[in-house]
């Protein structure tokens, strides 16, 4: 019985789809690392605007990272259930095309995945609630009907951007500050713009499955060549618009570290584009095309940056 449930158990950490689950928690951390470091009206550096001393303030930040988690998990599994046929043809590989778990069994994680970290929402703060709960409602619209997004061209990549980007770096900073200023909106908007394009590199290697299940992608709307060339921009736009905003003085971090994390980027960037434009095609003949590991390479790269401008000064 104990091999047994050991299995299961096995099974249901392969459906979450553990190595995606990284990004969200790092996301958080670097949200809640960045808010410590920020001044707002009525909390000034190293201060939390809900009173926490230093202990506190690291159990809200982690219980807010293991949250991000398993909303991300929620997320993967929900995508699995209503994309199970297009993922027959895409990744035959996964528990629920093998049945190896059941429809019910699937149904069951994904809902205890969605209780549990809106409840961890719900202890970090109301605002993390707020924001945890919108991240919900994107997630849902974007696989499931009557919205299914996903079936949507830009809507599609919009509402990734939003929950992915924008709220899960407002989420961060809710766990030390509040969200009731522009300063963590703008820093979000960095992330949501460059998810906003940049997000459609999964979907090259999906294009067959995608056409079969009536999911009207980017590239399968505009073609590879095409729809290259418009997501392009959104590689090097938002860290020129990083720079903007912190020579404007916008961000309470460092100045200096802040132009130069949007400079890099945008150079990090224009790189990636250049071997895009370069072979379009290698797009659609690549299951991880490297443009797709850059996306998550300079994401890690921008949230560490982030928090580093919030914790130095130079």
């Amino acid at each position: 019985m104990h091999s047994s449930l050991s299995r299961k158990l096995r099974l249901y950490w392969e459906f979450v789809r553990p190595f995606t689950l990284v990004a969200p928690s790092v996301g958080m951390l670097s949200g809640g690392l960045t808010a410590i470091g920020a001044t707002t009206e009525g909390a000034g550096r190293w201060v939390s605007a809900w009173g926490d001393g230093p202990a506190a303030m690291a159990l809200r930040i982690g219980a807010g990272a293991l949250m991000a988690a398993l909303l991300n998990g929620f997320s993967n599994t929900l995508n699995q259930i209503y994309d199970v046929e297009i993922d027959r043809i895409n990744k035959p590989q996964r528990p629920l095309c093998e049945e190896r778990i059941t429809l019910r069994e699937a149904w069951l994680v994904t809902v205890t995945l969605l209780v549990v970290s809106l409840l961890l929402a719900l202890v970090v703060g109301r605002q993390c609630f707020l924001l945890a709960a919108a991240a919900a409602v994107f997630t849902w619209s974007y696989s499931a009907e009557p919205l299914r997004t996903k079936k949507r061209g830009m809507l599609a990549n919009l509402t990734v951007a939003i929950p992915r980007g924008v709220l899960l770096k407002v989420c961060g900073w809710s766990t030390v500050k509040t969200i009731l200023t522009p300063e963590p909106w703008i820093i979000g908007a960095v992330f949501g713009v460059f998810l906003l394009g940049a997000t459609t590199t999964k979907d090259y290697a999906d294009m067959k499955g995608d056409a079969v299940g009536g999911c009207r992608t980017l590239p399968l709307i505009y073609g590879v060549r095409r729809s290259a060339w418009m997501i392009s921009p959104f590689f090097v736009i938002p860290f020129v618009g990083l720079v903007i905003a912190a020579l404007q003085g916008w961000f309470t971090g460092d100045k200096t570290v802040l132009v130069g994390l949007g400079a890099l980027l945008a150079l990090w960037g224009a790189w990636v584009v250049q071997g895009i434009l370069r072979d379009p095609d290698a797009l659609a003949g690549s299951e991880n095309h490297p443009s797709w590991r850059h996306m998550y390479l300079m994401m890690f790269a921008l949230q560490a940056g982030f928090a580093l401008a919030y914790w130095v000064r130079v």
